[in-house]
């Protein structure tokens, strides 16, 4: 049973540092986007929603005994260091950055999905409560991109076609 608890340990470590890459790609998004308030106010909701989330996983961390990977989520930072930074080289950076949100949404439902039930076969009904509160704000998220991905892309088409006006972000 030691294995199975280390192996949901670590993986809540890399949770802890896929929401540490979340928190960083937010709010380089937030900070850039200008001309679509709707996008902005739903990413800085979000941004509060993953910094709820790091503490919750903080807490079944060391729940558990352990504490999170400083290497990991420093590696998490990097990350979403050079997605930011390759975002704004895009002309396009406000389709393609919506893109890779929903993306990464997913990735993290995934991982939510594999937290729960990583943590039902281990016996740890707190941190399978836990995951289980976390995975419906990622699918929340995840769908209000998607629903919204075609009139962004829509107003994006439109703003660009339009002498003097920034679509960009």
């Amino acid at each position: 049973m030691a294995e199975l608890k280390e192996n949901l340990l670590d993986w809540l470590r890399d949770a802890h540092a896929m929401e540490q890459q979340a928190e960083q790609m937010l709010r380089a998004q937030a900070s850039r986007i200008e001309h679509y308030p709707a996008v902005k106010q739903r990413i800085e909701q979000h941004l509060e929603e993953t910094l709820g989330q790091q503490a919750l996983l903080k807490a079944c961390i060391e729940r558990l005994g352990g504490s999170t990977s400083g290497m990991k989520d420093l590696m998490g930072k990097v990350m979403a260091f050079g997605q930011a930074a390759g975002g704004m080289a895009n002309s396009d950076e406000i389709v393609k950055g919506a893109i890779a949100s929903y993306v990464f949404e997913n990735l993290e439902i995934a991982t939510y999905t594999a937290l729960i039930a990583a943590a039902k076969t281990v016996g740890d009904i707190e941190t399978q409560r836990t995951c289980e509160q976390i995975l419906p704000q990622e699918q929340a998220m995840a769908k209000w991109v998607l629903d919204h991905l075609p009139e962004l892309t829509e107003e994006f088409l439109v703003r660009d076609a339009t002498p003097d006006v920034e679509a960009k972000r």
